[in-house]
């Protein structure tokens, strides 16, 4: 796989990144990858995201690359005035603060769409609207809400999944509204010229990824049980205590491969048995089986079960951390990780850090999107975005000398 080379799809698209935290800015950088120029306009002591520490520390960083930094007080007449002059020359523009909070500075919907009818304009918000939209929404909370955390805890143990899924979600399914709002104002044959409105929820999010399990207990009458413990469709699907305590993830999901599998390995006694020759047979003999097969591996190197079940093109995974695959061979082979420098103001430790980061998953004609820009400093592109809203060096001073601007 190769870095683009060529025009970026959304080249010529200019956007107004005004979020924070993941669900906004995870729809700025999507679109920025693909080659949306995407100001972010933060406070003038920059977003808060920046100095967050811990499992925060990484979210400004993943978020904000590709983009530039405008840094303005909008809270000042004169910054107002700075915001909405780009707002008229952008094609798309994106909050995700509470219900209300844009009406009140003037840069919700109805204000700026009079400025600018061609605008898409994107809320990120808990709920859409409804009986819950006041509601104050983190990940966590429509996890609990929408069954997410019931189905991926032990019962009686609702657990949140590993990462800010609904937020990353909102951030997916806010570009795909922007691609379809771009698409249908500038259709050449049938295009409206006009805006819209988009409208992401995390609530609405997660009820998608629960949508089968709603739909299986509409259809059979029987609700899912938790992901650990339900009962598994296949006969060998799980994971595996080995040498030295290792983990690994080890499957076989059809008839052929659990023969492929016993030849692999000489189990030749399993093969033979006329009870374990079908799914559903292995399925309901697990209860000796897997036991069985767990004391066959108990002294076999992960690595090396790996390896056969790779030649026999059999399912199988070791149990990575996150940071494992920071150096992980597939995505150093495809390009799949981008070299960064992260600036002292967007580590939330004050120091330049060097790191890698994962791309957009997906390529066009073998090309991925490449990391063209870190991300920013605060306010590091503020002068070039108001020289390029046609203001003179004297104003710009002056904005600073005043604090509008950074």
């Amino acid at each position: 796989m190769t870095a683009a080379s060529t025009r970026l799809p959304l080249e010529g698209v200019r956007m107004v990144d005004f979020t924070h935290m993941i669900l906004g800015p995870s729809m700025g950088m999507i679109l920025a990858d693909l080659g949306a120029e995407v100001i972010k306009v933060e406070p003038i002591k920059g977003d808060n995201t920046r100095r967050l520490i811990g499992s925060g520390a990484g979210f400004y960083a993943m978020f904000n690359r590709n983009k530039k930094s405008l840094a303005v007080d909008t809270t000042t007449a004169q910054g107002r005035e700075i915001v909405l002059k780009l707002v008229a020359s952008s094609d798309v523009f994106s909050e995700n603060f509470k219900p209300g909070a844009m009406a009140k500075i003037g840069l919700d919907y109805a204000s700026l769409s009079k400025l600018n009818p061609r605008l898409v304009y994107v809320s990120h918000k808990g709920f859409l609207p409804g009986p819950y939209d006041n509601r104050t929404a983190l990940d966590e909370v429509v996890q609990m809400l929408g069954g997410l955390a019931y189905m991926t805890g032990y019962p009686g143990q609702p657990t949140r999944a590993g990462s800010s899924v609904n937020d990353i979600m909102g951030g997916m399914f806010g570009a795909i509204g922007v691609l379809a709002a771009l698409r249908e104002r500038d259709d050449p044959h049938h295009g409206t010229g006009k805006g819209r409105e988009v409208k992401t929820a995390l609530f609405e999010n997660n009820i998608l990824l629960v949508a089968q399990h709603m739909l299986q207990y509409s259809i059979t009458g029987k609700p899912a049980a938790p992901m650990p413990v339900r009962i598994n469709a296949w006969g060998l699907y799980d994971i595996f205590e080995v040498k030295g305590g290792e983990q690994i993830f080890l499957g076989v999901v059809t008839d052929s491969q659990w023969a492929v599998f016993c030849d692999a390995f000489g189990f030749a006694d399993l093969k033979a048995d006329r009870r374990l020759a079908t799914n559903i047979g292995r399925v309901s003999e697990r209860e000796w089986t897997l036991p069985l097969i767990r004391k066959r591996f108990a002294d076999r190197p992960a690595a090396e079960l790996a390896a056969v079940f790779e030649r026999n093109e059999l399912p199988f995974a070791p149990i990575n951390k996150p940071e494992d695959l920071l150096d992980d061979p597939h995505l150093a082979a495809t390009g799949g990780l981008a070299s960064v420098t992260i600036p002292p103001d967007a580590s939330g430790l004050g120091v330049s850090i060097e790191t890698k980061m994962p791309l957009l998953p997906l390529a066009l004609d073998d090309e991925r999107f490449p990391v063209r820009m870190p991300p920013p400093s605060i306010g590091e592109h503020t002068d070039e975005v108001l020289k390029m809203l046609g203001y003179s060096a004297d104003a710009v001073a002056a904005f600073k000398t005043a604090g509008v601007v950074r």
